[in-house]
């Protein structure tokens, strides 16, 4: 059976072309999958599961149809939507999933991230992820009013953008070495993993041994996806359905 990978999807009511692809993605290719893997940056923003949207419901609403014909899905945390929890997860028929984690895809143990963990060159960011992350901010973020987390998710968003468009390159993207590490210490050759919006296949070395690290694409023009079945593992691009 087939398994899909998808990544950066920043769904958000401001987009209806991405909307529509997500949907459609649903009804046809997920639909014929044993198993869908969401590996971050779902949605562009995630105030708490208490602050669900109508728009961010119907989104539930459509994973939870797929589910219901038999497949499965996990979600990870991006760096958007790391508020997303258990409610919502109930709702769409889906299960947390852990950055990183483990799962075989094509017969092969493969590391799964959403890759901003990678990004250590990036040391401001690293600063506020490690605030962010903390329990005991999470706990006071997830008690804040809505109010004041709408708020100050809009700050952090436009802080991030303009932050990103200023730095060098090399330091928004993975640090080399860290993703040796990571699959050093997992004890793998083939790291899946999304954020940095640079679809592609990397083909490195790990200790004298041949390893590969598959970059999902952010949907913005068009959409990406990775294809896991017997054949083993394709990144893949698709344009988005007419209007």
């Amino acid at each position: 059976m087939t398994s899909l990978l998808i990544s950066d999807l920043h769904l958000q009511e401001e987009r209806p072309d991405i909307t529509r692809a997500f949907l459609h993605f649903l009804q046809t290719k997920a639909a014929q999958a044993e198993a869908l893997y969401i590996l971050g940056d779902f949605f562009e923003a995630w105030i708490g599961d208490d602050g669900m949207s109508t728009y961010q419901r119907s989104i539930a609403d459509a994973l939870r149809s797929l589910a219901d014909r038999g497949v499965r899905i996990y979600l990870m945390h991006g760096n958007r939507d790391f508020l997303l929890g258990e409610r919502f997860c109930r709702m769409a028929g889906c299960a947390l999933l852990a950055d990183p984690s483990v799962t075989t895809l094509a017969g092969e143990s493969v590391l799964l991230m959403h890759g901003d963990s990678l990004c250590t060159r990036d040391q401001a960011y690293m600063r506020l992820r490690r605030w962010l992350r903390n329990p005991v901010s999470l706990f006071v973020l997830r008690h804040l009013p809505l109010s004041v987390r709408r708020r100050l998710a809009s700050r952090l968003r436009n802080e991030s953008h303009a932050q990103t468009r200023m730095k060098p390159a090399d330091i928004v993207d993975v640090t080399p070495e860290e993703v040796q590490r990571a699959l050093r210490a997992a004890g793998l050759r083939t790291l899946i993993h999304g954020h940095t919006h640079r679809p592609a296949e990397h083909r490195l070395d790990v200790d004298g041994t041949p390893a590969r690290r598959l970059v999902l694409g952010d949907w913005e023009a068009r959409g990406w996806f990775i294809e896991a079945d017997a054949g083993g593992l394709r990144l893949l691009p698709f344009p988005f359905p007419f209007d």
